[in-house]
């Protein structure tokens, strides 16, 4: 069976007469016919893959392409994935009536974003006649960069935007 996967032919997609062989142990056998390589995979229950098409005889590996193939996955599936976190925006939302051990319980939830390398965005959402008091959201808010000042640093300050008043803190 030819699978030929990003390039690497493998088993019966190998078309050289002559290969350079590498077993299953890593060691060095020499320069080979294909045929013999081929037969030498099979009895050893792996697959042969032409690791180096360009090298002359091309280097061939036998090896268990498909565990292979999903180590590849998995390694590029971890690096993606600690990239994609890495500064992640996380949110906390409040009230102007939220209770004071409430936002301490809030701010302890953003210290641990901030220990894993998060930035925290806190949003605090007016309704109604709330907006009359902006003043009672910013002074929240600078008590909440005040608590958060031996950790984190003010990214941007509070600022009101709608109904929504903002304020982002990052890691120092």
């Amino acid at each position: 069976m030819a699978i030929r996967i990003k390039g690497l032919r493998i088993n019966g997609g190998i078309r050289v007469e002559m290969v350079r062989l590498v077993d299953e142990s890593n060691n060095q056998v020499g320069v080979v016919d294909a045929t013999t390589a081929l037969a030498r995979a099979r009895e050893v229950g792996l697959d042969l893959v032409e690791v180096s098409p360009t090298s002359e005889p091309p280097v061939c590996r036998i090896m268990d392409y498909g565990k292979w193939l999903y180590e590849q996955k998995r390694k590029v599936r971890e690096a993606r994935k600690k990239t994609h976190h890495a500064g992640m925006l996380k949110e906390i939302r409040l009230r102007p009536e939220t209770d004071q051990h409430d936002i301490d319980i809030k701010v302890r939830h953003a210290r641990e974003f901030i220990k894993d390398g998060h930035k925290v965005q806190f949003s605090l959402v007016f309704r109604g006649r709330q907006l009359r008091h902006r003043d009672r959201g910013y002074e929240i808010l600078n008590k909440i960069a005040e608590s958060m000042g031996d950790m984190a640093k003010v990214d941007q300050p509070s600022r009101l935007l709608g109904k929504r008043m903002m304020l982002v803190v990052a890691p120092q």
